[in-house]
């Protein structure tokens, strides 16, 4: 990538704000409370032609009580080194404080152009107060903004983008599948996602919510090529009681609806509960390429049978999904984690297979005649031919004389006989019957 902003700070300056603002809008979680953003976020932005990434990062701290400040710091100076602009917020209403001076002197380090950019300067009388922020040592000239409002950030990107030496490609991540992993809290999300990228891309820890926004990044290997996209824990909304757990999860439910694939992630030892189930039935829903993966397979006491009985289990709860893949994995031990990537990436290319009409008539016609549909009220149902709409998701016409008498057992028939000739693991099929 090239082009790319990062926007730095203590907490609570109104980093996310201005990066919402910035890309064009709400992807970041914004609250009053501090803390909020924990790992990098990246989005999209376009000024004067000319294309940039934008990154938000958490509020970079020392010596606090926070848990996460050791691990939210080493994602904001990765951030610091992948950009090539960087936006130092500071906060006029607060004034400066010896955070700021502290972030200063890491900042003076870097040899990447650093623009101070004084925030919550609503007022005349408020952008008057940045001079104080010209003792932080940073060279340039300081820029008085208004992220909420969006007054002063024209001034701010016209000066920014004159560091970027071409325009920059408008979406980067454009045509790429995208696999979002879902699943309750804790199940090990940013763990198999900071596996397979073999970098600290996510913060984990054992406590559940450590992940609040829906994190993007671009994975590239084994000949694969996709956008991942880690997300916050869903739980039942009788368990969601704050208000940032609830952006989170409104995040993660946006996610499952922008990805091509979903794996799903259960915990092995805790079995299928009611919210796996949930999770499954909203991605089959919005019709999503499937792949469920049972992770901590390592601590279950297995016998002869134990994976086919756990398998059953699975299927009986999310039936009649019965065309949706299940791999047991273990990210601790690294046992099947490229399995996982190998079957989403197979499922994608079924949600994506476009089958000659000539095919599927050859194939699809021999077993309706086999078996017909039943006749209703003495009329008797003659399917001519079956073509594949050219639609997003595997959708495909049945042209008949009678489509009203078509009964529900005979469209789940019609079903299990496509998936029998042509697979198409782990995505819905939508049977539509039209008259001819």
């Amino acid at each position: 990538m090239s082009n790319i902003i990062a926007i730095v700070g203590r907490p609570n300056v109104g980093k996310s704000t201005l990066f919402n603002r910035l890309v064009g809008r709400r992807q970041a979680i914004m609250d009053n409370e501090s803390g909020v953003t924990r790992d990098r976020s990246y989005g999209h932005g376009e000024w004067c032609g000319k294309f940039f990434t934008v990154i938000d990062t958490g509020g970079y701290v020392h010596g606090s009580d926070d848990i996460f400040e050791g691990e939210i710091n080493k994602q904001v100076e990765l951030a610091i080194k992948e950009a090539d602009v960087i936006l130092f917020m500071v906060d006029v209403d607060a004034g400066m404080t010896g955070l700021d001076e502290e972030f200063a002197s890491v900042l003076r380090r870097s040899d990447k152009p650093i623009y101070v950019v004084a925030n919550k300067a609503d007022t005349n009388a408020r952008a008057h107060q940045v001079g104080e922020f010209y003792s932080l040592g940073i060279d340039g000239e300081i820029f008085a903004i208004s992220s909420q409002s969006g007054s002063g950030t024209g001034d701010l990107l016209d000066e920014v983008v004159k560091h970027f030496k071409d325009e920059g490609i408008e979406d980067p991540d454009a045509g790429i599948p995208k696999v979002a992993v879902l699943g309750r809290p804790n199940v090990g999300k940013s763990s198999f996602v900071n596996l397979l990228l073999g970098v600290e891309r996510n913060i984990v820890t054992d406590i559940a919510g450590t992940t609040r926004d829906a994190i993007h990044t671009r994975y590239k290997g084994f000949g694969q090529e996709f956008i991942l996209v880690d997300t916050a824990g869903l739980r039942r909304k009788s368990k969601v009681n704050e208000d940032i757990e609830f952006y989170s999860v409104m995040r993660s439910v946006r996610a499952l609806e922008d990805a091509d694939v979903c794996i799903i992630m259960l915990d092995a030892t805790r079995g299928v509960e009611a919210q796996d189930v949930n999770i499954i039935a909203l991605a089959e829903k919005n019709r999503k390429g499937i792949v469920i993966l049972v992770n901590k397979w390592d601590l279950v006491e297995k016998e002869t049978n134990t994976t086919k009985q756990f398998e059953d289990l699975i299927y009986e709860k999310i039936a009649p999904m019965s065309y949706v893949p299940i791999i047991f994995t273990s990210v601790v031990t690294k046992q099947r984690v490229h399995k996982a990537i190998e079957v989403a990436m197979q499922v994608y290319e079924n949600k994506t297979r476009k089958i000659p009409t000539s095919k599927l008539n050859d194939l699809i016609l021999p077993e309706i005649e086999r078996y017909p549909p039943p006749s209703v009220k003495g009329k008797f149902i003659k399917i001519k031919y079956v073509t594949q709409l050219p639609t997003h998701n595997p959708t495909f016409a049945f042209f008949c004389n009678l489509p009203q008498y078509i009964r529900e057992s005979y469209t789940r028939y019609l079903e299990n006989n496509i998936r029998k000739h042509f697979g198409l693991e782990g995505v819905p099929i939508k049977v539509l019957f039209k008259k001819k």
